[in-house]
């Protein structure tokens, strides 16, 4: 396998170990607040507003750690600063 078979077969194992460990934490998190949101709804009812506002604020933020991931995911794939150096040396 040439240079440019490596480096596209490695961008694409890269990528999809980064989605796929990438998503494991915040989907774990994000289980997680929900369940301790509505145990905390449960016992007071009268702070659900507040509770519920928090709750989709710490989501928005927790789930920027996956949408980050997959950004990387991305330019891996499509934008990879390896692979314009490769076909440069390589002549193509």
């Amino acid at each position: 396998m040439d240079n440019i078979g490596i480096i596209g077969a490695i961008s694409i194992l890269a990528s999809g170990l980064t989605i796929g460990i990438g998503s494991i934490g915040p989907a774990l998190g994000e289980g997680r607040a929900l369940a301790q949101a509505l145990s905390s709804i449960a016992q007071q009812p009268d702070e659900a507003n507040t509770i519920t506002r928090t709750l989709f604020v710490g989501l928005a933020m927790v789930e920027s750690t996956a949408i980050y991931c997959f950004v990387v995911s991305m330019i891996l794939i499509f934008a990879n600063p390896f692979w314009n150096y490769v076909v440069s040396k390589a002549g193509g």
